[in-house]
């Protein structure tokens, strides 16, 4: 059953705003994205009214996800203070004036001085340790490196999930050749797709692959939010989330949202791509995550025919600052043609040819990532 976007709306128009008006006049809202049963929109508000907002906001996803044909409803309280805008006025007595109350009335009575906004932290039922995969740069085989380290994850014995979480570039159904729709529960939260032995999850099972994905920052933050939480994970040893590129919304609402066990930081030898892992690495340690190491990807070139070693990028730089930044270093990861041709087929290598090199270099490098999570995981 196709929704479309007037009955988004028809939905919409029976909420009321925080003073009483419906939702629909009150001139807050996105253009809605409405197509294959997926809804997107987003509550665009002054950042000193988001508060008394957020109760609005929760009653538009329900009353969009009740629409008979609606699969998925994602809704985003974007909030911003107006330039030049000064910050609210301390609260004042009501006098009993009709109407919301000042969204300062809404705080909670600060205690002990501001809460950090890891106090948001909570653990996701049922997953002992979730892990991110982060690049400072695209194009440096993030995606790759991170389904490949789940299954060599998977091969310790693990019970591993796959979150691709790269809202704007989302890899996981090339690289996994999976293109079906998740199911619901009876709780209406997405059941991950399976296969290789893994849980998997991605933005692009959702929409289509041309899709482009012009999300403003917290679109995104919602984004990553459901994908964690309204999804049932079930039983797991770890949860491995594959990050978009760079130091944004997406890495600090997974910080602020789970107590994340470790990051592994992916990068080429050029000097480039270590500039901008230095500042994925720097990201990790502000926001008090464990870095478990350094993956120095495209390492190498080894040729096909005669097994030739050529360092095309350089070699050895992700080595070297591993070790001027006292973190691990994880292992080298060639570029070869292996890699690539399984990782476009939807076949990674380490599934595909478990007793070849390139499998045998993903567990080591996954079997360092578990030793370290000793302790948080059960030992396999």
């Amino acid at each position: 059953m196709s929704v479309t976007q007037q009955q988004v709306l028809d939905s919409l128009a029976r909420i009321k705003s925080p003073r009483g008006g419906a939702l629909t006049n009150a001139n807050v809202l996105s253009a809605i994205s409405a197509a294959d049963g997926k809804v997107f929109f987003s509550i665009n508000v002054d950042a000193a009214e988001a508060r008394a907002w957020e109760s609005v906001r929760a009653e538009a996803e329900a009353a969009v996800r009740a629409i008979p044909g609606v699969t998925t409803v994602m809704v985003a309280l974007t909030a911003e203070r107006k330039a030049g805008a000064a910050p609210p006025p301390p609260p004042t007595p009501s006098r009993g004036t009709p109407g919301v109350q000042p969204v300062h009335a809404h705080k909670p009575p600060p205690q002990g001085g501001a809460q950090s906004p890891m106090a948001r932290q909570s653990e996701i039922p049922g997953v002992a340790a979730v892990i991110a995969v982060a690049s400072g740069k695209g194009g440096v085989g993030k995606s790759t490196t991170a389904l490949n380290l789940a299954l060599g994850l998977r091969d310790l014995g693990l019970k591993v999930g796959l979150l691709d979480a790269d809202i704007y570039g989302p890899s996981a159904p090339r690289l996994t050749g999976l293109h079906e729709k998740p199911e619901l529960n009876d709780e209406r939260k997405m059941i991950p797709l399976k296969r290789f032995g893994l849980a998997i999850m991605s933005i692009g099972f959702l929409v289509e692959e041309e899709t482009a994905m012009i999300w403003r920052g917290p679109m995104v933050m919602s984004a990553v939010t459901q994908m964690l939480r309204d999804v049932v994970w079930g039983q797991l040893d770890v949860l491995v989330v594959d990050m978009p590129p760079g130091t944004g919304d997406a890495q600090l609402t997974l910080a602020q949202n789970v107590p994340l066990k470790g990051a592994v930081i992916v990068s080429t030898p050029q000097d480039l791509s270590l500039i901008d892992a230095r500042r994925g690495l720097a990201m990790f340690k502000k926001v008090n995550v464990p870095v478990l190491g350094i993956v120095e990807n495209m390492s190498y070139f080894q040729c096909p025919q005669c097994g030739t070693k050529s360092d095309i990028f350089g070699h050895g730089g992700a080595r070297h600052e591993a070790e001027k930044l006292g973190v691990p270093f994880l292992g080298e990861i060639p570029l070869h043609m292996a890699i690539c041709a399984t990782s476009d087929a939807g076949t990674p290598v380490v599934d595909s040819e478990p007793d070849g090199p390139h499998a045998a270099i993903y567990r080591a490098i996954a079997g360092q990532v578990r030793d370290q999570l000793k302790g948080v995981i059960a030992a396999a």
